[in-house]
């Protein structure tokens, strides 16, 4: 399956593309999962400009619930000989969801190459336990993602003792036949993850914005989310997450500021989010 079919997309102009909102691509707070709307923002700007994703960032305005249809508009803003700028506008009706901005293109003709950031030695992916779900993620985009605990506490061993600000997750799309953008913009939405685990409570968050940078298209089965919370306070927290081939290849970063919250399920959860964006 490509990325096109795992998010549904279906192009209907050269400006427009639409989407349902389904239960696969929602988050346990029963809204569009905010990487899923990120990755297909990306997948569309990556076909109208024919080029690859270098960097995107998305602005979460509101949220979209199935049986929601999101309708992606997009544009290319710039075309250079080997770079273009694009956004997508993504809505429903008159409500707009989310704003992408990107820019995409390829050199390689340029010689320089380097890597300088360091994997953390985590356990690998066949000795890594089961990241288990709550009863709240069933039939989300977490039963889509299978996932398993490299550095991290399952849930029912919070709270307890505050961790170091960093923790990390094997990540595989079983349905997506290559790595891609699209894909790592999911893989890369775990800040909210890594700030329960850095508090050590039963506290995530909704993220604000996320942004993904592309450093390398390696082929890779599982994708490493090693995730660096930098901060919380004041109600909101600042992360980074690193995304690691099995062999140490940097595929990209992905950082998000969230609003915190101490958990909680469903409705109850969204209700709390949109009372927030709206007063």
């Amino acid at each position: 399956m490509d990325a096109v079919s795992f998010f549904g997309l279906e192009r209907i102009d050269d400006r427009r593309w639409r989407m349902p909102v389904v239960q696969g691509l929602i988050s346990g707070t029963g809204a569009l999962f905010g990487g899923c709307g990120l990755g297909a923002a990306i997948e569309i700007m990556e076909h109208t400009t024919g080029r690859p994703c270098v960097w995107a960032t998305a602005q979460y305005l509101s949220f979209a619930k199935p049986p929601a249809v999101l309708e992606l508009d997009v544009t290319e803003a710039a075309r250079g000989r080997k770079i273009s700028q694009a956004r997508v506008s993504a809505h429903v009706g008159d409500d707009e969801i989310l704003g992408v901005l990107g820019a995409f293109g390829h050199r390689p003709d340029v010689p320089l190459d380097g890597q300088w950031a360091t994997m953390p030695d985590v356990r690998p992916p066949a000795q890594s336990p089961p990241r288990p779900m709550m009863n709240h993620q069933q039939g989300t985009i977490a039963d889509r993602l299978e996932t398993k605990l490299a550095n991290a506490r399952p849930y029912w061993e919070l709270p307890g003792p505050a961790g170091s600000g960093n923790a990390a997750l094997w990540i595989r799309l079983p349905e997506l036949l290559e790595m891609s953008a699209a894909a790592l913009a999911i893989i890369g939405d775990f800040v909210p993850f890594g700030i329960s685990q850095a508090l050590g409570q039963r506290a995530g968050g909704q993220s604000l914005d996320n942004t993904l940078r592309v450093a390398s298209r390696a082929s890779a089965q599982w994708v490493l989310a090693d995730v660096r919370v930098h901060a919380v306070h004041a109600g909101f927290g600042h992360g980074l997450v690193h995304l690691w081939t099995e062999d140490g290849t940097l595929l990209g970063t992905a950082s998000q500021s969230t609003r915190v919250r101490t958990w909680r399920e469903g409705a109850e959860a969204l209700t709390e989010l949109e009372g927030d964006l709206k007063q």
